[in-house]
């Protein structure tokens, strides 16, 4: 229904003041009428005239004034509309259900269809529907589209409008019906894009390469070839450097810098970091091959923070045993390559100067508190002894937390339990831990560099010096703001590692028989009887704790499994599926002492069958499924597990999952292997 049109109300009041005039005659008249009649009778007769001339005018020129201000009104709506017609960002209609009730010439435009009116929005564009429409009024909805390989940024706003509405227009009554519209403009941002991609692409990369065994690979080889070997590392990595347009210098012997534009890390993604590959197959009769390392920094505020940030990656890259690259955005990380086994240096520099800082370390403090992760193991028990016989050494109080005695560990802790020569509080729990925790406690970390996976990730909380002793994988969780981090993925254990410490810390070191059978115990755990992972500081070390009194046959016993246990390991063997020809998964039961336990050496069980090249054992324990992996040959179980949130080596690793059930958990479990050989093949 058409609104009656009025008058604004400000050209209304110019038509009440000659009126307002004529009353204030009218006063003045009836005063001279009563002191003058003759003056009041002339003025009488003027008060007539301005009353029959104001309503000429209020009759008259009121209409033809009314009809003037319409004219223009129309005149200038056809403008308006002319203007919206011919705007140049395209513009847009919509009534409440979507469809298009008015649109100008720019959208037209960019909308390849020539039927445009009444027609839903989804049709012609599908990123747009109705239920983006902006329900409240006034309120607007954006979002980026592409239209023809062109980028637009489209504005919804809701115009919401009454019936009584002095402003309101006919057309827009036609156009909905409910009183809301929904004005749409489409804002062409390709430019502002293109700009911020190119400004994306110029951010700059720093990074860091690293020879992981530039010494060993050098020793391996002839004199008169070194030269040449030297040469031909040089040479790939400056034509690596010269293909992504970067600049590279080396300013160690082994290590060099490089800085490049961000629009290459790309085709390094593509290409999963070839030059890793090119660097280890150079062979010119080197028995080891060169492997190298990459840490990169990305996205960082300065330059300074870009190496930073390319520090940290390189310190994960070597931890995670080398011949791989790391990409380190803010706390993001990216893993390629570390398909190969960490090569062991016989080098013993570096575990002098480790033992050295440590025994000052232990000098300094007031007490250790040493611990290993949760529902430890022999190894993890082991090396923990291990870091008790070097504070005592020293003379310093030690406390080793432990929250959960597990079958794999009862009988060790039984012997130390038995005898007397051992302080009642050499174990303590979580909550004794923290008690004897303060800022002048130093906290020693072994089996373990994640805090979670730790037995009182509470501790950190309380002390200031941490100490880590690991041979796993570093990942992207591990344990920052060391004063001392040793971390060997090639060492066969823990116990190999703090073996070794021991013997450097100190010439006075004296092993007591039941603290060398610890040690070799978790040796001869984590090398399955020295059978994985063994090199030559593993025999090393196996023959110093022997020195030390170290008895074969009272380590063997440590290892019994009561009935239950083999039976359950037993089951899981026999109901075990091969999957991809040449990988076992199955699942053990978990209403048994030790689970865990039974899981790992299931999964190392089935390693002993012929074909089978890597095994997945999977158990539930309240709720959360632990997964045991193992490998031979070229399959690396590591960045499987590392797919599903866990970790470990090449061989050996496990993860955990939660909220998982056996058959979900069994189901996703072959999709992670699937796309580990999936990358594999790439």
């Amino acid at each position: 229904m058409k609104k009656k049109i009025k008058l604004n109300k400000k050209i209304e009041s110019y038509f009440r003041w000659p009126m307002m005039y004529l009353a204030f005659l009218l006063v003045l008249t009836i005063i001279i009428l009563y002191l003058d009649a003759t003056a009041g009778i002339v003025s009488l007769v003027f008060l007539v005239i301005g009353l029959i001339t104001s309503i000429f005018i209020s009759v008259i020129t009121k209409r033809h004034l009314m009809n003037e201000v319409i004219n223009y009104a129309l005149t200038f709506g056809t403008l308006q509309k002319d203007f919206l017609q011919k705007f140049q960002i395209p513009y847009i209609i919509l009534d409440i259900d979507g469809r298009i009730r008015w649109f100008n010439d720019e959208f037209q435009a960019i909308i390849d269809d020539k039927k445009i009116l009444d027609k839903n929005i989804n049709s012609l564009i599908p990123h747009i529907n109705y239920n983006m429409l902006p329900i409240e009024e006034d309120t607007v909805f954006e979002k980026e589209i592409e239209i023809e390989e062109k980028i637009y940024r489209v504005v919804i706003r809701n115009i919401t409008f009454d019936d009584d509405s002095e402003n309101d227009l006919d057309e827009y009554d036609s156009m909905s019906d409910s009183g809301v519209i929904y004005a749409t403009y489409f804002m062409d941002i390709t430019d502002e894009k293109q700009l911020q991609k190119k400004i994306e692409d110029q951010k700059t990369v720093v990074g860091l390469l690293y020879i992981d065994n530039y010494e060993e690979a050098l020793q391996s080889i002839e004199d008169v070839r070194r030269p040449l070997l030297i040469a031909l590392i040089d040479r790939n990595i400056n034509k690596f450097a010269k293909k992504i347009d970067g600049v590279v210098r080396k300013f160690e012997k082994d290590k060099y810098m490089i800085v490049f534009q961000k629009k290459y890390l790309k085709e390094l993604h593509e290409t999963k970091f070839g030059i890793l590959d090119v660097i280890r197959d150079i062979n010119i009769g080197n028995e080891l091959p060169v492997t190298l390392s990459m840490g990169l920094g990305v996205n960082a505020y300065s330059y300074t923070q870009s190496m930073d940030f390319a520090r940290v990656a390189i310190d994960l890259a070597l931890g995670r045993g080398g011949d791989q690259a790391v990409i380190k955005e803010s706390d993001k990380f990216l893993f390629y390559g570390g398909k190969t086994r960490g090569v062991e240096t016989s080098a013993r520099v570096k575990a002098r100067i480790k033992a050295y800082a440590f025994r000052e370390l232990i000098e300094e403090c007031d007490k250790v508190i040493v611990m290993g992760h949760k529902v430890q193991d022999l190894d993890s028990l082991g090396a923990a002894i291990g870091i008790y016989s070097c504070a005592k050494l020293l003379d310093k109080p030690v406390h080793i937390v432990l929250n959960q005695i597990t079958s794999a560990v009862r009988p060790l802790y039984d012997r130390f339990i038995e005898d007397d020569s051992y302080e009642e509080d050499l174990f303590v729990d979580n909550i004794e831990a923290v008690n004897y925790a303060n800022e002048n406690t130093l906290l020693v970390v072994v089996d373990v560099n994640r805090p979670s996976y730790t037995e009182c990730e509470e501790l950190f909380d309380y002390v200031n010096n941490v100490v880590v002793f690991d041979h796993h994988r570093v990942g992207a969780e591990h344990i920052k703001d060391t004063v001392l981090s040793y971390i060997e993925p090639y060492a066969s254990s823990t116990c190999e590692m703090v073996t070794e410490i021991i013997r450097y810390i100190s010439d006075k070191v004296k092993l007591k028989p039941i603290e060398a059978d610890a040690l070799f115990a978790g040796i001869t755990v984590d090398t399955k009887n020295f059978v994985v992972k063994t090199g030559v500081k593993t025999f090393e070390a196996a023959a110093y704790l022997r020195r030390n009194g170290a008895d074969v046959v009272r380590v063997r016993k440590l290892f019994k499994n009561d009935m239950a246990s083999y039976k359950a390991r037993a089951t899981a063997v026999r109901d075990s599926d091969i999957y991809r020809d040449n990988m076992a998964i199955t699942v053990c039961p978990s209403d048994i002492p030790n689970p865990i336990l039974v899981t790992a050496q299931t999964a190392d069980e089935l390693l002993n069958i012929s074909g089978i090249k890597a095994s997945f054992v999977l158990s539930d324990i309240e709720g959360t499924i632990y997964i045991s992996a193992r490998s031979f040959d070229d399959i690396n179980v590591q960045l499987i597990m590392e797919k599903l949130g866990g970790g470990g080596h090449l061989s050996v690793a496990g993860a955990q999952l939660h909220d998982y059930t056996i058959e979900g958990a069994i189901e996703i479990l072959k999709e992670t292997i699937d796309e580990y050989l999936e990358e594999g093949e790439k």
